[in-house]
């Protein structure tokens, strides 16, 4: 039987399908929390009842929790999509005249079927005066067999979404970002006529030549993203609610070398000294990098994240910060690396970390610079 006392009431509507009657409804995350809480802690050392009735163990992500912990203070957190909760019918009640479901105060009510990570990470919640509420579906006196049906239905269901997608959304943007700032120098150096990179960047939307495009939108953001911030998600926040970034110490600008002059919004710049540098490489090995071959990997992620890794060690040798560096004097530093563009192929370099790892230690060698 219900408590008289302490009850989490929620604004509620019935919704009828195959499966059976549940309720969707609107909780404040504190409550949502506080109700979920033995079940999410569950998900960290055992298993629970769903998980041993169809034989795996999903255990709560330590990283992902972190991830959105951060993220729920972001001026424009958002979660549109639905938390799903299981209740038995004697810790909870629905009052059809009202559209209201009353549920136990109590920490070991809900059982989560979806939506563990994202309770978890509320934990991280620092909003001060403002609500952060949550819309839930809400089963109750759901038969185990129908919740691992749930359970299982979601997360195969669940469709990763593709990476250079989430880049290609922030050429919409309005307000200033580390993201929108190497989308558009991407597509800017993937349209420039003599660019190293002409049509060859897999931008969402555009057909191009597909035989010649062999990086991703993607990757490419990403390896520019490295040297501009150590947080992208916290400098979008701050540019969004019309702060500027913090500056970072002179310790870390020598590894986030391209931090000034992003903060200067010299963007422009940015974009010419990635184009300066490829040149030198274009220059340097002609044939490997125009030229795309099955087994050929300089103008694939292994060679270009290799370069990128190397970009820090090549820009600062000039010892020049926040200068645009030329593509006489990044050529300069090639010509001393005696690497014939014949090799830069499969055998050599292993696709993946470790052939990345073995190009970016000879370009190190071989051009006699520090690491």
């Amino acid at each position: 039987m219900m408590s008289e006392t302490q009850l989490v009431e929620i604004d509620c509507l019935k919704v009828q399908q195959p499966i059976g009657n549940f309720y969707i409804g609107v909780i404040d995350y504190t409550e949502l929390e506080f109700i979920s809480m033995v079940d999410v802690r569950r998900l960290k050392n055992e298993k629970r009842e769903v998980e041993e009735y169809i034989g795996i163990q999903r255990p709560l992500s330590e990283k992902r929790e972190k991830e959105i912990g951060k993220y729920v203070n972001l001026i424009d957190a958002t979660f549109p999509t639905s938390i799903i909760l299981a209740i038995d019918a004697k810790y909870a009640i629905y009052d059809e005249k009202n559209k209201v479901l009353k549920i136990d105060r109590k920490s070991d009510v809900a059982k989560v079927l979806d939506g563990q990570h994202r309770i978890a990470g509320l934990n991280n919640c620092t909003l001060s005066g403002e609500k952060f509420q949550l819309n839930v579906t809400i089963f109750i006196d759901m038969e185990l067999e129908d919740q691992a049906l749930v359970f299982s239905t979601i997360n195969k269901s669940h469709t990763k979404v593709n990476k250079s997608l989430t880049y290609d959304l922030y050429e919409f943007a309005t307000t200033r970002s580390p993201q929108r700032t190497a989308h558009n120098i991407a597509r800017a150096l993937n349209q420039k006529e003599g660019s190293p990179f002409k049509d060859k960047l897999k931008i969402l939307g555009v057909a191009n030549d597909k035989e010649k495009e062999t990086i991703t939108q993607a990757t490419f953001v990403e390896a520019l993203i490295r040297y501009i911030t150590k947080d992208k998600m916290l400098d979008r926040d701050a540019y969004k609610r019309d702060n500027i970034p913090e500056k970072y110490s002179v310790a870390e600008n020598n590894k986030y070398f391209l931090r000034t002059m992003f903060l200067e919004e010299r963007d422009s710049e940015i974009a010419q000294i990635v184009l300066n540098y490829f040149y030198a490489v274009e220059n340097k090995w002609p044939n490997a990098w125009k030229e795309v071959e099955t087994k050929m990997i300089l103008n694939k992620s292994t060679g270009f994240l290799a370069l990128m890794k190397f970009f820090r060690n090549a820009y600062q040798s000039f010892n020049k910060p926040n200068y645009v560096i030329s593509k006489e004097e990044f050529s300069s530093l090639f010509e001393r690396i005696d690497i014939d563009q014949t090799t830069f192929n499969r055998d050599v370099y292993v696709p993946g970390s470790s052939g990345q790892g073995l190009l970016y230690r000879e370009l190190l060698e071989k051009s006699e610079l520090s690491e």
